[in-house]
């Protein structure tokens, strides 16, 4: 096998795993996680509490 089979191989894979982790994240199983994750930020008191950075 050499270089180019190699990464002919390679690139394969990965758009095998491109495609697969895609489907995963449009597939109507995901639709209710995703929903509540997009709320999140809108939440009330979500925020951290704000913090000095500066040194005494």
């Amino acid at each position: 096998m050499d270089i180019g089979e190699f990464r002919g191989v390679l690139t394969a894979l990965l758009l095998i795993l491109f495609l697969g982790i895609w489907a995963w994240s449009w597939s109507r199983k995901r639709d209710e996680a995703f929903g509540e994750a997009e709320q999140l930020p809108l939440e009330e008191g979500s925020r951290p509490p704000v913090t000095s950075n500066e040194k005494d």
